[in-house]
């Protein structure tokens, strides 16, 4: 075989059908965002779509499934708000734990805005595109080889996430482990990262996020479409 064959897509940790796996991402979705009422009144329809995936994966779902069904919805949307909202070592952006909010945070911020619109969605203001559970959606549901490729490149960062929250004994860890079983393992260079930013923290420097606001491209794209 030639040394210049192309090179395979690095299989995930755990085999499964293309589909199981849209399915992952699309249940993650849900779980991680916030636990409104429509995401509490679909708790039958996710747990049944669990109960299809592999049961190494599915297991991972259990426990925030039996956590929403069996805690009280204010105090799931209290836990929720301190889980994610509150500590910076728990963060649902996935660029804040290299970043913080700095300038080069921004630029990071673009990458993830440029891949949603090169697959033809526009995102509102509401949401920095960085957030798992809006690259998890896109994964589920846009553009799977794209989502997967965003995912695939923040392994260390979900992988801390996923031990941070195991730290606090949060059910949302089964969450992270289930999404990093449809991605490759964690590598050797990857557990160096996420040492470097477990010792490092986020960045505290906040100077905003000019680069990523400011962008001429973003508004020139946008105005192009109306």
């Amino acid at each position: 075989m030639s040394l210049l064959s192309i090179r395979k897509r690095p299989q995930p940790v755990t085999a499964m059908a293309e589909r199981d796996r849209r399915v992952v991402w699309r249940l993650a979705a849900l779980l991680l965002d916030y636990p409104g009422e429509k995401t509490l009144a679909l708790l039958d329809q996710i747990s049944a779509a669990a109960a299809e995936l592999p049961a190494e994966v599915r297991a991972h779902f259990d426990a925030v499934l039996a956590y929403l069904r069996d805690t009280p919805s204010i105090e799931v949307a209290q836990s929720y708000v301190e889980t994610f909202d509150m500590r910076r070592r728990a963060s649902l952006h996935l660029t804040f734990y290299a970043f913080g909010d700095t300038r080069k945070r921004g630029m990071a911020l673009l990458r993830f805005k440029h891949a949603y619109r090169q697959a033809g969605v526009e995102l509102g203001d509401e949401e920095l595109p960085d957030h798992l559970p809006v690259l998890l959606e896109f994964a589920a549901t846009v553009d799977p080889i794209g989502g997967e490729r965003l995912l695939g490149e923040h392994v260390p960062v979900m992988e801390l996430l996923r031990l941070s929250l195991g730290d606090n004994n949060s059910p949302y860890s089964g969450v992270l482990a289930a999404v990093l079983t449809t991605l490759p393992p964690v590598t050797t260079a990857d557990r160096r990262r996420i040492a470097e930013l477990a010792a490092q923290g986020p960045p505290e420097e906040e100077v905003g996020l000019e680069p990523f606001a400011m962008d001429p491209s973003l508004f020139d794209a946008t105005e192009g479409r109306r």
